[in-house]
């Protein structure tokens, strides 16, 4: 396998420190308060279809602005940036018609994630960056059905949404990216669907990439919208031998904090946590200022629960550098040995004694 050598320092960083990962992009892209011509840009003026509200073409129709909000999370401190394509699968792209530009939109991603690392490793020749290719969960499910009268009915099936991930990823891999992340998992069928789909492209291309993966928690019942805990989540996962498995988004760091916990004793890799700013006010906004938020985040890496960090929703380039500020000196989390076992998981965790 052509293993890059971005990851491997990577994973050496994080023996020494905690790293940092970027925050919203969604959050910025609101801020500029973006109309429909500025999303259609020059690309598809005169396009049919209203493509408001698709960040992911922004990669495309305006490509300056979202390389500009990739810099501004480096020059706030983050380590990692993640592409701006979130939502660049065929079926999630489907929503505005826009399928076949997925090759484009996830290279361009990659490309623009790049050149933004580029510039800051070429401005600080001490400085290392990172790319992660995003992929996030779709807007479709392969474990609940979508119709309460028909609860054997799927929307789409394992096979379908593997292709659809394995196509964004193949195009994340060729414009660049340093590693996969697989976020937001709601459910985790879907997540396994991309996880096969990244390893039939590495043995396809000869390219390996090391994986993120991580799970978001719905309520205070402490699951994923499946039904899963933590400790089930990573049973479920942890075949793939990710380079990092975490929590992101879920209702912010203080409520996020005993699930974390429950994950950092039990995956024998490191642990990568994003929060939101707090939770969405009345109107869907967020109130959390980077200070508070970073203050949480700091209590995780004082009790040894992290390897990285950053922010999800809400979160702005203040956030990141102050999350950058609290954690700055504090060791990283060691990754804890665990006896062999037979472990499984349901919506619970089984383990089979020895």
């Amino acid at each position: 396998m052509n293993q890059p050598q971005a990851p491997k320092s990577l994973e050496a960083e994080m023996k020494n420190r905690i790293v940092v990962l970027d925050g919203a992009m969604g959050t910025e892209i609101q801020a500029l308060k973006l109309v429909s011509a500025d999303y259609h840009g020059k690309h598809f003026e005169g396009l049919g279809n209203d493509l408001t509200g698709n960040n992911d073409i922004l990669n495309l129709t305006a490509p300056d602005a979202i390389r500009d909000v990739h810099a501004s999370y480096l020059a706030a401190g983050a380590d990692i940036v993640t592409t701006n394509t979130f939502n660049a699968t065929t079926i999630s792209q489907a929503d505005y018609e826009m399928e076949e530009y997925v090759v484009e939109i996830n290279a361009e991603g990659a490309r623009l994630a790049r050149e933004a690392c580029q510039q800051v490793m070429d401005a600080d020749a001490g400085r290392v960056c990172w790319v992660a290719g995003a992929i996030g969960p779709s807007n479709k499910t392969t474990s609940i059905s979508p119709d309460v009268n028909d609860p054997g009915f799927r929307a789409i099936d394992f096979d379908t949404i593997k292709e659809s991930y394995k196509h964004a990823a193949r195009a994340l891999l060729v414009g660049g990216v340093d590693l996969f992340l697989i976020e937001t998992i709601f459910d985790t069928l879907n997540a396994k669907a991309c996880i096969f789909g990244l390893e039939e492209l590495f043995e396809e291309t000869l390219e390996r990439r090391p994986m993120m993966i991580s799970g978001t928690i719905t309520d205070l019942s402490g699951r994923t919208l499946t039904g899963q805990t933590p400790e089930a989540f990573w049973n479920s996962v942890r075949h793939a031998d990710p380079m990092t498995v975490g929590l992101n988004c879920s209702m912010g760091a203080q409520q996020l904090r005993p699930y974390l916990s429950e994950l950092s004793r039990v995956a024998d890799t490191f642990i990568c946590a994003y929060p939101n700013a707090g939770l969405p006010n009345e109107f869907g906004e967020y109130d959390e200022a980077a200070e508070t938020t970073a203050r949480f985040v700091r209590e995780w890496a004082e009790d040894g629960l992290v390897n990285i960090v950053g922010g999800c929703c809400g979160t702005t380039p203040a956030h990141i550098a102050a999350i950058h500020e609290a954690v700055a000196g504090i060791a990283p989390r060691e990754i804890p040995e665990r006896e062999p076992a037979m472990r499984l998981s349901g919506l619970e965790p089984f383990t089979v004694p020895a």
